[in-house]
Formats: structure tokens, sequence, C-alpha cells
């Protein structure tokens, strides 16, 4: 707390260390300058409670145990004394003392200027009743009336009416300028543009559609991460959502531009125009919620579905269940030597996540892993994966030349063939690399468009790998609802 005067910060004497605040609006007292007002929590019982949060006129406003009213707001006949010397409010007792009531805050004191004593003025006497008869108009003032002092005038001459309807232009500029100045999804709706832009999805009808399919689960499921709770609390009211400043179209909104865009959370806050902390654990919440719905919907494809939309570029590999490939993201290099080695990938001379994406011939991804070290082989990670379970003998895979899998799979596998020792490849397993290749590299572009998001573009921080994993499934879950087919011939039967 400070006040400016004559262009100096002049400090206020600090009362305690602690910082207890009033909740009430436009009360501004706290318990670190002011050690005669006391602070009260807001009473247990239920009706009490009640009838405090209706006086004091706060919308979506839920107290904690460090919420507290200040004394001001109460009457003296409120409280009582302790034998400890200490003021405590009597049982169920209500503020009624506000500002909106006709109740005004004690007057500061007077500065300096307004104490010092000065020399009384002399009244002035009365002129005789002879120069009274006459009366005499003085004018009000000695200096030539300027325009500008006229257009005062004229303006203070307005009527009533006017000033009133002048009023109300101020008012809706005003709110028109504050609608523009917050971003929400009502900036963007216009333009499949921008929707692209931030949230990756084809078009805003798209996105309305998406949300349609998420908005029930996040009104009744969604389990909001919060700063702490109390070690008793049960069950039901961990699972309670609890309202925040977005709506929760824009908390989607602001999730789908920290991931496609990779916005930092400080320009988030700013454009949101919320909290850097609280940004970040609505990122959190929604990467938890998305995770856990989206993944609970099978990826995996039956293979008679499979077949059926077989498309006919894959006429001479018509088993084929699954094209998988592995990729890697960049992370920050870790600061113990052991976790360096795990971490380096000698493909990308980097410290690396490493995961492998499936998709089925038709260009939909049906499987994600999850990430692993850069340092681990594909032929390592295949087998760690659990996609050997989805595999059945009447089934085939089509894989890169570094996944020799023959020997763990019940099925067969398509894989660009090797020189070995011979000088030259035959002419059959050239024609056969051509082939596979040509298909093989559909999977390439779906993880292409899993790398789009621009979160990704840079090393990851080890302080989100906590977090990482679920981030990377929901972008390649979001993959199939935000991007149409991989070729466009593909529509009609997809």
């Amino acid at each position: 707390m400070f006040k400016i005067k004559k262009n100096k910060v002049v400090y206020q004497r600090q009362e305690r260390t602690s910082s207890l605040h009033c909740c009430i609006p436009q009360c501004t007292n706290s318990s670190r300058y002011n050690s005669a007002i006391s602070f009260h929590s807001f009473p247990v019982d239920a009706e009490v409670r009640a009838q405090w949060l209706t006086k004091i006129r706060r919308d979506h406003f839920s107290p904690t145990k460090n919420t507290r009213v200040c004394s001001v707001h109460f009457c003296g006949a409120n409280f009582v004394l302790t034998p400890g010397g200490l003021r405590k409010l009597k049982r169920g007792v209500i503020p009624s003392l506000f500002a909106w009531n006709n109740y005004t805050l004690p007057t500061p004191r007077e500065n300096v200027w307004d104490r010092r004593p000065r020399c009384s003025v002399p009244e002035e006497t009365s002129p005789p009743e002879s120069e009274m008869s006459e009366p005499q108009t003085a004018p009000d003032h000695d200096y030539p009336v300027t325009p500008a002092t006229s257009v005062m005038a004229g303006e203070m001459a307005m009527s009533y009416d006017e000033l009133k309807r002048k009023l109300e232009d101020l008012q809706y500029q005003l709110e028109t300028v504050q609608l523009q100045s917050r971003f929400g999804l009502h900036r963007i709706a216009g333009s499949d543009d921008n929707i692209r832009f931030y949230t990756r999805f084809a078009s805003y009808k798209h996105f309305l559609a998406f949300w349609k399919l998420v908005e029930p689960a996040a009104k009744s499921r969604m389990v909001r991460i919060t700063s702490a709770r109390a070690a008793s609390d049960s069950f039901d009211e961990l699972t309670q959502t609890k309202t925040t400043k977005l709506a929760p179209v824009d908390e989607l909104l602001l999730f789908l531009m920290h991931l496609s865009v990779g916005l930092p959370l400080r320009d988030l806050a700013e454009r949101f125009g919320v909290h850097r902390t609280t940004a970040s654990r609505i990122i959190v919440t929604w990467t938890h919620f998305l995770y856990n719905l989206l993944g609970s919907i099978r990826l995996w494809i039956p293979k008679e579905v499979v077949r059926a939309l077989l498309p006919p570029e894959f006429a001479d590999f018509p088993d084929t269940q699954v094209v998988l490939d592995c990729t890697e993201l960049y992370c920050q290099t870790p600061s113990s030597l052991l976790l360096q080695n795990e971490v380096f990938s000698n493909y990308k001379s980097h410290s690396t996540l490493k995961a492998m994406i499936g998709i089925a011939p038709h260009g939909a991804i049906t499987f994600v892993s999850v990430l692993y070290a850069g340092s681990m082989s594909d032929r390592e990670i295949f087998k760690l994966s659990g996609i050997i379970k989805c595999l059945t003998p009447d089934m085939a895979i089509m894989v890169d030349k570094g996944f020799l899998v023959d020997d763990l799979v019940p099925c067969k596998v398509y894989r660009p063939a090797y020189r070995s020792n011979n000088s030259q490849m035959s002419r059959q397993d050239v024609q056969q690399t051509q082939s596979i290749a040509q298909l093989r590299v559909h999977v390439e572009r779906c993880i292409r468009r899993v790398k789009e998001n621009k979160l990704f573009d840079k090393p990851i921080p080890l302080s989100i790998c906590g977090s990482i994993d679920q981030l990377f499934s929901v972008a390649c879950f979001l993959v199939n609802y935000q991007n149409g087919p991989l070729v466009k011939s593909w529509s009609v039967k997809c």
C-alpha cells in the first residue's frame, strides 16, 4: 500500500506480516496495513452462510477457508469480546453495512494543509440602505469570453434528455470496445481461415460439430484441476465442476490454441483476460479430460471394416490392417548424464521422445503408443507398445525397413527389401519396394498432420514431461476429427 504525494511514493507503515483481505466488493481493507480492523471467516452453518453470500452480492463466488469479511461491515452490537481481548462475532449475525446501502467507510484523516490553522477572514460589512436601493449586477468574472469557454457554456446548457442520450451512446461504445478487446470464439467464428489457424479444424462448422460431441461430458463429468484440495474432500466433491470466468467452449479454444499455435501461457492469459495460473489449470484440465474421453473410444478398427473401406491403391496388399511408423519429438536435454544417454537419439542427434503411430489403409489413425526414450529402436517400441495382441494370422502390417519384427508377429509383414550381400536388388524386389513406398508414405503424411501442432515445433521442456504423453495422444486423437481424408479420391468411400 502506498500513496502518491507531490510525485513521490510514500509507503504506509506495515502493521502485520499477514495479508488478509476483505472479499466485499469496493472494500480495500487489508490486515497488513490496518491492525484496528478484525477479519472474520464465513460461518459453517449452511443457512447463515447462504445469507452472507446473498448480502455481499458477488456472482459465481465460492468462498474458501481463507476468505474473510472485515469488521467494518458489521454493527457494533454484533461483536463480543473474549476473555483474551479478541473481538468475535456473535452466532447467526449477518453483515449489513455496505457501500450500496448508503453506508460509507470512515472518512480518512485530513492532510496537513487542511489541518493547518489560518487567519480568520474579516466579514464583509453590508452596504448602506441608500446604496442598496438600486440593484447592481456585478460580472461573474473579469476575463474575456473565448470560443472555448463559450462552447463549455453551451454544453452546460444542454437539456437533460440530450445528456442522457449522450451517456447511453458512450456506454454502448464502451461495451463494444470491451467486447472487441476480449478474445473468444466470437472473434474468429466468422472466418474459417482463423478457425484452421487457431484450432486445426477445417471450418467453424466442424469445430461446432466436435463441440456438440464433447459438451455433455464437459458439463457433467469433467474434473477440474485446482491449486489445492482438502484431504477430507469426498469423491462427489471432487467431481463437481467449478465455474470459471471463461465459458467452456472458450476454455476448449484456449487449449486448442496452446496445442495448435503453441502460444505460451502469458500470451493466452493476456488474450482471454485470466491469470497465467488459471490458463495453466485450464490446459491441464482439458488435457486430462480429452485424453480420457477420446481415449475411451476404440481406435482399432475391425478387419471387416478396414477391408470394406480399402482404397483401390491397396489392391496388391488387400490384407493390410495397419501401416506403422515411428516419430520423434525434441525434448530439453536433462542435466543427468544417465538420462541424457537414455533420451539421446542418434538419428536426430538430439534428446528426443519417441512414439509409434499406426493408420488404417484409408488414412484414419487406429493406434498410438506411449512416448518412449529416443534411444530405443523401432523393434523394441513395437514389442512394448502392445499392438501384437491386436494382430491375427489373417492380417498384414506394412512397416519401414527398421521394423525387423517378422519373428514377433503372427501375421504377414510388408516391408521394403534390403540389398543384403548382393550387389544389386532383383527387379521384383525393386518393384515391390516402390509399391510399398508409395503406400507407406501415407503414414508419414498423417504424422505430419500431428506435428503441424506448433507445440511440438520446439523442444519439450522437462517441466511438462509429466503431461506430454497425454498431450501427444490427444493431438493424435484430434487428427481424426480435424482433417479430411488423406487423398481426395477417398472422400466418397470413407
